[in-house]
């Protein structure tokens, strides 16, 4: 099990120092996020101030996006990081593609897809100069690519997907064509083993794939620090945000296998009336002990490891390193990891 960390700026000028504590610190992987901020303009920046770490998304929303404009994006990050980029893809919810993108809500699945593999097609075209680019689907249809929107070829053309999500179908989709899978944050140990490992293995059987063929990731509720106060401080900060995600009915199947399923409606009603601060009261320690792992730096590893172990290939901590915070106890983690 590698440990990745996540990427955390708030102006652009930061993320080459970021990135290259991090990869001082010895973690495999960096992932940026789509939130508030693009995913893939600072992994630009990350690409050509670091050597060795893995940069990828976790996750780019692709559905706003052309598969085509997101293939150049990725193209280019490859070649910038000498083949350390690894793209990562999301669906999104219904009310933000319709609503924060004003763009049309087609059946998830089924069109991530043709998203993937129309990729994959244009990719491919790149890769082998000359070759006719054709892709038809019933979502996207690829069939112009002119030598002179050609991009400059290199060797990384094989760049990695991941998708993610918790859903039975997208598990069965990323084990079937993907090399990794993002298992949304919002889940537990539990869940995975029932529900999210079944599944994936389902796609992989169907692909005549083996499990070596994937990698599972994911930034995990993990409560670290090296005190009373820290400790509590970070598992509010953990309360908080299962009470955020728990509010969004798509994942009500976690809550429901350990049977909290009313929760979850509690929540979606203080969230329609704005009650933002009542919301984390619902998350009870019993629901707060089974969703996160807590320690402090000297055993957390170990405790990570035991959670996670034969499910997780890849995991980081929701709350990410913070260059200047606690160095020395992050590269002992990283070492405990990574080696």
């Amino acid at each position: 099990m590698k440990l990745d960390t996540a990427l955390r700026w708030n102006e652009m000028h930061e993320v080459a120092g970021v990135a290259r504590a991090a990869e001082d610190a010895g973690f495999d992987a960096l992932w940026s996020a789509e939130s508030g901020t693009d995913a893939l303009l600072p992994l630009a920046v990350a690409a050509v101030n670091t050597e060795r770490i893995k940069l990828g998304t976790a996750v780019v929303l692709a559905f706003p996006r052309s598969p085509m404009v997101l293939a150049y994006m990725s193209w280019d990050l490859a070649r910038a990081s000498r083949g350390r980029f690894i793209l990562g893809l999301g669906t999104q919810v219904k009310g933000h593609i319709e609503r924060r993108f004003s763009t049309p809500w087609l059946p998830p699945v089924a069109r991530m897809r043709e998203y993937i593999e129309s990729l994959r097609a244009i990719f491919k075209c790149w890769s082998e100069g000359g070759r006719k680019l054709s892709y038809q689907g019933k979502y996207y249809n690829f069939s112009l690519m002119t030598p002179a929107f050609t991009p400059p070829h290199h060797e990384f053309g094989n760049i990695p997907i991941y998708t993610s999500g918790l859903n039975a179908r997208m598990c069965q989709l990323a084990g079937e064509l993907c090399e990794g899978f993002h298992v949304h944050p919002f889940h537990t140990a539990k869940f995975l083993r029932e529900n999210v490992m079944p599944n994936v293995e389902a796609g992989l059987k169907k692909a005549g794939r083996q499990r070596s063929d994937i990698a599972i990731a994911t930034g995990a509720f993990v409560v670290v620090g090296r005190n009373d106060e820290e400790l509590h401080n970070a598992r509010e900060a953990v309360r908080r945000q299962i009470a955020f995600y728990g509010s969004t009915r798509t994942y009500k199947p976690v809550f429901d296998l350990h049977g909290w399923g009313d929760v979850t409606m509690r929540l979606n009603e203080k969230t329609a009336k704005g009650d933002w601060k009542g919301m984390p009261n619902e998350i009870t320690d019993e629901m707060l002990d089974t969703f996160a792992i807590s320690g402090t730096f000297d055993n957390i590893a170990a405790k990570v490891k035991a959670t996670y172990d034969g499910l997780l290939d890849r995991v980081y901590f929701y709350f990410p390193y913070q260059p200047g915070r606690d160095d020395q106890e992050w590269r002992r983690l990283t070492r405990s990891f990574n080696g």
